[in-house]
């Protein structure tokens, strides 16, 4: 099964990272299996912040020690920004609970402003606020407009300068508007909130500027969400904004809010690998120890079929993931091809997630709803992670920015390895303006499906690929159908699948050649799927429809392929139960 096996915290212990890092992440699964199973699901029913969790990452300075840059440790050691760790700690948390990822999550969004700026006060109050087991919050997101930050309402109003009060001094504006589902708006001690002044015009009026969440013109309205996860809406009302609290101005604050982006959501992937290995833990140790009509439940095929479809799916993540990080910490100016793995991780992988825990509530049916599974949990809240951060269909659509520099105008990169040294990643915070999408070039994707194309389903799923390029050559969406975004989805979707096949086989070495052969059974039939979608498109050409007709493949079916990847799912029956 090699380094792509589950997570299992009984053995974990990844040995590409540095001891320190190892220690800590060991020290947080000790205490999740000390706290107990029965704890763990009895807060999640009951709705309860998780405070205890927060005292536990201040007592051992987890997100400081992972959040903060070197340069702002003031004597922490081995305090980074380190995606390779933040990626592990990410999944250890999806797998113990959706609200304990998410307040580390909203906290890398709350930071991605602070970090990028110049201001350097606001970054020592950050890394000062995360010594202390602080949280902070990312103020982007308005009840009105959504995530739609050209329409934002909080509006900064410049400072008369007359005032007498003490507390006037240095200051620029004064605050005044609501800000919608923001995580950690409770307690979080810097809020990152972006708005737009008054006086000024355009691009040219936009302002990313910390509040905190205990001053008297922070008023906290309610969470918007029942669940442990704080989702606040909050209002400033007349908020003093002094010079030391701004971060950006104009189109940098536009650049910040995007590029804050691009960092902080890649967590979602690894979130959601976290959950589908919990609820997958579960699932097959029950199916394979229930007996209905005198069968083991896992002797019937339909049942070894979605459990083998939906384990091949959670391997896939979990490769994809890994090698879209490996692009992450090679990115620069000169190498922007993150700007499109980003999108796939919060859209596709997510997905993914939803279609495996769909698969192994198929199987466990009513158990999946039992208070007493984390199963119930996962199956609840899995959805969330596509949703929460930007729908699937924003993400497509951006993607779709890159298909044509991806499939038809390939570039020479140097080769871009596994990378887990203990270093900053610095360019996060560097990533420059928030534009020029149509100039991102990439390698090319074809050598590698090539060179892989005597496995039979990749070898079939190419045939696929290189019939979507003559779609795009031949019949591609006319000037109306370039405006039908309902159309344009299914495009993207298929481009997807293209993507995620290439990252996929780059890391053909992790895994055994019958694994990519049935991951690759997967991917054979959704691009069918979606050929099949684009086909009962309305606007849908003729020569369109016969494209979709002609493209449709079955796998190659291989009985002993599939009953080795059967024999690794069922090894997992009974290796993981969480403490009571």
């Amino acid at each position: 099964m090699g380094q792509y096996a589950l997570f299992d915290p009984a053995t974990f212990d990844p040995t590409e990272l540095d001891e320190d890092s190892r220690r800590q992440l060991r020290a947080l699964i000790e205490w999740f299996e000390s706290r107990g199973k029965d704890r763990l699901l009895a807060d999640d029913l009951d709705s309860v912040w998780p405070t205890d969790f927060l005292e536990f990452v201040a007592e051992q300075k987890l997100f400081a020690t992972f959040s903060t840059p070197a340069a702002y440790a003031d004597g922490l050691p081995n305090t980074r920004w380190d995606a390779a760790r933040n990626a592990a700690l990410s999944e250890i948390l999806g797998f113990y609970g959706l609200a304990y990822w998410y307040t580390w999550q909203v906290t890398v969004l709350g930071l991605g402003p602070i970090w990028m700026s110049a201001n350097d006060e606001a970054k020592r109050r950050a890394a000062s606020e995360l010594d202390r087991g602080g949280v902070m919050a990312f103020g982007l997101s308005e009840r009105a407009h959504g995530a739609d930050v050209y329409s934002t309402d909080m509006l900064l109003t410049p400072a008369s300068g007359d005032s007498a009060d003490d507390d006037s001094d240095g200051l620029e504006f004064t605050a005044s508007g609501e800000k919608y589902y923001i995580g950690n708006g409770n307690v979080a001690g810097m809020v990152s909130v972006f708005g737009r002044r008054t006086d000024v015009e355009g691009s040219d009026s936009y302002v990313f500027f910390v509040a905190d969440s205990a001053h008297p013109a922070y008023r906290l309205r309610e969470s918007v969400v029942h669940g442990q996860m704080y989702v606040s809406t909050f209002s400033l009302e007349n908020y003093p904004v002094r010079q030391q609290d701004i971060l950006h101005t104009g189109a940098d604050a536009f650049s910040a809010a995007l590029n804050t982006v691009n960092v902080g959501k890649f967590n979602l992937c690894t979130g959601s690998v976290g959950i589908c290995e919990h609820a997958f833990y579960e699932a097959i140790t029950h199916a394979n120890n229930r007996i209905l009509y005198g069968n083991r439940v896992t002797d019937f095929p339909h049942v070894r079929s979605a459990f083998v479809d939906g384990y091949s799916r959670l391997i896939a993540m979990k490769l994809f993931s890994a090698r879209a990080l490996d692009y992450f910490r090679a990115a620069g100016p000169e190498d922007r091809r993150y700007l499109l793995f980003n999108p796939m991780t919060k859209a596709k992988v997510t997905s993914e997630g939803e279609t495996v825990v769909r698969l192994l509530h198929d199987v466990i049916a009513a158990k999946g709803y039992e208070k007493h599974t984390y199963f119930r949990e996962a199956a609840q809240l899995i959805g969330t992670l596509p949703k929460l951060e930007g729908t699937v269909h924003v993400n497509v659509a951006l993607m779709l920015k890159f298909m044509p520099a991806y499939m038809f105008s390939p570039t020479d990169y140097p080769d871009v390895g596994t990378s887990t040294e203990p270093v900053d990643d610095s360019f996060f915070f560097a990533q420059g303006p928030a534009r020029g999408a149509s100039s991102v070039r990439f390698h090319d994707w074809k050598p590698l499906y090539e060179k892989n194309s005597g496995i039979p389903n990749v070898g079939r799923f190419y045939e696929q690929a290189q019939a979507f390029t003559s779609f795009l050559a031949e019949c591609a969406p006319d000037e109306s159908q370039q405006k039908d975004l309902d159309f344009l989805l299914v495009v993207g979707h298929l481009f997807s699948l293209v993507v995620y096949g290439h990252l996929l086989l780059e890391q053909a070495d992790a895994i055994s050649t019958e694994m990519m052969d049935q991951i690759f059974d997967f991917q054979i039939r959704d691009f069918s799927g979606y050929a099949v979608a684009l086909y009962g498109k309305p606007s849908s050409t003729a020569a369109q429809q016969q494209w979709a007709l002609n493209a449709i493949r079955k796998p190659v079916v291989d009985a002993g392929r599939f009953e080795k990847v059967w024999n690794e799912v069922v090894s997992y029956d009974g290796r993981y139960e969480m403490q009571p």
